[in-house]
């Protein structure tokens, strides 16, 4: 009798644990109509139509705020607009649904090579050659933007380099 109260809480509990987790989905799984927004916004994005794609887009992550594809089209648009902080929003977002996802690692990397944040683009590369380490597309992909990066940057220091003038300098004329 002492322990009957504890038992009926605990197993309302349960009851009740259970009960919520039958009407949702698994993560791994999305929403049939946000894939269909999905696929339609790659081909309005295929075929030139941006502002288009952007709505399904939209569209399709508020049927599912789970759908990674989305999120990368997002972003995508977002770098091709030279918006690379916002795509870096969106490649993070993809990532918090699932953090091992190459393709948003790659372009996320990619992102922070556009804006210019060389050492964590640097820090998703070898996020992806764990992930990956026999080498995969997306491994070589961010690779090359980052050398590409690195090459052509130039510090200021670099850009202007004093020289030290020695002697009269002529080309000067004073007034009397």
């Amino acid at each position: 009798m002492r322990f009957s109260p504890a038992a009926i809480a605990l197993s309302m509990v349960f009851a009740t644990v259970s009960s919520v987790s039958l009407g949702q989905l698994a993560d791994s799984q999305i929403k049939p109509q946000s894939l269909q927004y999905t696929q339609a916004a790659v081909a309005a994005q295929n075929s030139g139509n941006i502002d288009g794609a952007v709505d399904l887009y939209e569209t399709a992550l508020a049927v599912d705020p789970r759908n990674r594809p989305a999120y990368i089209g997002l972003a995508q648009i977002a770098r091709s607009q030279n918006l690379p902080g916002k795509a870096i929003r969106l490649y993070k977002e993809a990532l918090l649904v699932e953090p091992n996802d190459l393709d948003a690692l790659a372009g996320q990397g990619e992102a922070l090579v556009q804006r210019g944040a060389l050492e964590k683009a640097k820090l998703n590369l070898a996020r992806i050659k764990s992930l990956c380490p026999n080498g995969c597309g997306q491994t070589a992909q961010l690779d090359r933007a980052i050398a590409a990066k690195q090459s052509g940057t130039v510090l200021s220091a670099q850009a202007v380099t004093p020289k030290p003038q020695i002697g009269y300098d002529q080309s000067v004329t004073t007034r009397p």
